[in-house]
């Protein structure tokens, strides 16, 4: 089956509308300052650390009931 004729024109339209779209909402997104961004930072490292130990914790736990049982 072939393609229609005249998509190639569309094709061409569509993205260009597409990019013009993406070019007008980075211009509306706020970018962070550099506090902000290292105080976001932060808190990402320091949430992915508890969340590292809570789950080596959790582990260890579960081996020795595991080690208990067997």
């Amino acid at each position: 089956m072939t393609a229609p004729t005249g998509t190639n024109g569309t094709k061409k339209a569509k993205m260009s509308t597409y990019f013009r779209g993406v070019k007008a909402e980075m211009k509306k997104v706020i970018w962070p300052g550099k506090k902000e961004l290292i105080n976001y930072t932060g808190v990402v490292i320091m949430i992915s650390a508890i969340i590292a130990i809570v789950v080596w914790v959790l582990d260890l736990l579960i081996h020795g009931v595991l080690r208990f049982i067997i």
